[in-house]
């Protein structure tokens, strides 16, 4: 009992330090800046229209580390650096097109696929409908695909919408996040994980022993959108047979085409281009100096790269545009922070978070180094299970990092992330906001964005909530991400509520309460928790 009294008198002495929130008069500084002379639009549409799509290591790419460096610089900023770590080839998508052209000429929904080759021209030969989910089913299709457009998923019924296109959270929506879920560790959903992880690799294989000429995957999504995605980026697993992801309705009549007569023809030309220049990407970070060298730092950050469906709008060019807003926010209004201030754009995100784990072994704490490459997918799933942790000297001085990765809607709140302590302290951050409708403390975790695995090493780190839009149901990674869906008052909100969240974490006289660090399994799991991403 005598215990628990010192633990509880203990947290109480902190909590309320930690706690200390940054004056109204310095909120209304950040909100008039945030509104009347914002630039997070304009900074997302340079992000999104001028240079388009950002696949890590690709040309755009390489053109928005530069620009975001400039903005930095421009806006004050000091220290103003990028970062580098293995990563792989560059890709990009000059153009592509597929037909069919038999029994009659149709236009095709689709786009090439993450990684896969170009066709070196059109090329045009007959599908043959052959599902593979595994590769104990290569054995039913060996020797038959040769010559063949092969078409790898199996077509499925269709699809009725579970949710609207476009919501906001309401209250109740609000409500069920703050509930406290235990931790669990399931090896078998591990070991599920890494078999699918691998089957993109043995497919690529397959194909190519077999002779076929190209093959289409179906989109995961009704309404003719279309993708991309792939992973094998490492120099040495390009797949050498050129593949589509095509949408979901053109998939299926051809499907039913070749199971109720002669086998559609298709011409698929797809122009695309590696870029093998620099191996290594990028993150870039930059900082406002904090008056205070033994206070640690704060940190905000969201991934600059992208899919090339669409623009990389929402995901995340809005993310990046409101940590990039709220950089200019605070070096615009003259408010010195304490703690320095650290502001980072991620790279390789979209693969396997690679940027933020990168800062990770730089910087914070190092996990058992591999034995062999991993896939991206593997690192992904594994990352968090190997053990021991062994923390770096930085590692106590980053008290507090805030990550935005859920599109452009309004901030609502923040996931607690587990951590009990740090609820009262972020209702009285958030407490300013509440006419904003930004007032929900969620006890939740969540995943699959760039916090994720800080808060796996025993960083105070953080998500914030966002109203979805429609950001998971049409946007995401689609050809839809586009500047067009996003939505500005709610992106100069959020860029508001992260400008003072850092400044709070940046003044506050305690640094955030934290976590133990993970020593098994199960205390931190990387697939405990909603999916954010």
């Amino acid at each position: 009992m005598r215990t628990f009294l010192l633990a509880t008198a203990a947290f109480l002495s902190i909590a309320p330090a930690a706690a200390q929130s940054i004056d109204p008069a310095t909120v209304g500084i950040l909100v008039d800046q945030g509104t009347s002379h914002s630039e997070v639009m304009t900074t997302a549409e340079y992000l999104a229209d001028v240079i388009g799509p950002r696949m890590t290591n690709s040309p755009a790419m390489r053109e928005a580390e530069a620009w975001t460096q400039e903005k930095f610089k421009g806006w004050g900023l000091t220290n103003v650096h990028k970062e580098g770590f293995e990563f792989g080839r560059g890709w990009w998508i000059e153009k592509s097109s597929v037909r069919m052209v038999a029994p009659r000429p149709v236009q095709l929904t689709a786009i090439p696929i993450a990684w896969t080759p170009a066709t070196s021209g059109p090329v045009t030969a007959p599908v043959i409908v052959a599902p593979m989910r595994s590769a104990g089913d290569f054995a039913q299709w060996k020797g038959k695909l040769a010559g063949k457009i092969v078409l790898v998923s199996a077509p499925g019924t269709g699809s009725e919408p579970k949710e609207p296109d476009f919501q906001r959270l309401s209250d109740e929506d609000l409500a069920k996040l703050d509930v406290y879920e235990e931790p669990t560790w399931d090896p078998g959903k591990l070991d599920q994980s890494l078999a699918r992880a691998k089957f993109e690799g043995q497919l690529a294989k397959f194909l190519a022993e077999e002779g076929a000429t190209a093959y289409v995957s179906r989109s995961r999504s009704d309404g003719k959108l279309v993708h991309g995605e792939g992973y094998l980026h490492h120099v040495g697993e390009t797949p050498k047979v050129p593949g589509v992801e095509m949408a979901a309705e053109d998939y299926r009549r051809l499907v039913r085409l070749a199971w109720t007569g002669k086998a559609p023809t298709l011409e698929i030309d797809s122009n695309v281009h590696f870029d093998d220049s620099d191996p290594q990407a990028y993150n870039v970070i930059a900082d406002i100096k904090g008056s205070d060298p033994k206070a640690g730092y704060v940190m905000a950050g969201a991934h600059l790269d992208s899919w090339v469906a669409g623009d990389g709008a929402a995901d995340n060019g809005a993310g990046s545009a409101m940590v990039m807003e709220a950089a200019r926010i605070i070096a615009a209004s003259g408010i010195k922070p304490k703690r320095t201030i650290r502001f980072a754009l991620w790279a390789g995100e979209e693969q396997s978070l690679y940027g933020s784990i990168a800062y990770i072994e730089q910087h914070l704490a190092k996990r058992p180094a591999w034995d062999h490459q991993p896939s991206a997918d593997e690192f992904y799933y594994s990352w968090a299970t190997r053990f021991p942790i062994t923390p770096l000297p930085g590692h106590k001085d980053l008290v507090a990092y805030f990550n935005l990765d859920n599109g452009s809607g309004k901030i609502r709140g923040v996931y607690a992330e587990n951590n009990m302590a740090v609820v009262p302290i972020f209702k009285e951050w958030l407490a300013p906001f509440a006419s904003m409708g930004a007032s929900t403390v969620a006890i939740q975790k969540t995943e699959g964005t760039d916090h994720q695995f800080m808060q796996a090493v025993g960083i105070p780190a953080f998500q914030f909530i966002q109203d979805p839009l429609d950001y998971e149901t049409r946007v995401h990674h689609t050809q839809l991400d586009t500047f067009d869906h996003l939505k500005a008052a709610d992106m100069r909100q959020g860029a508001i509520v992260l400008a003072a969240f850092l400044l709070d974490a940046a003044n506050a006289r305690e640094p955030l309460p934290r976590l133990p660090i993970p020593t098994q399994p199960g205390v931190t799991d990387p697939f405990a928790g909603p999916q954010g991403k």
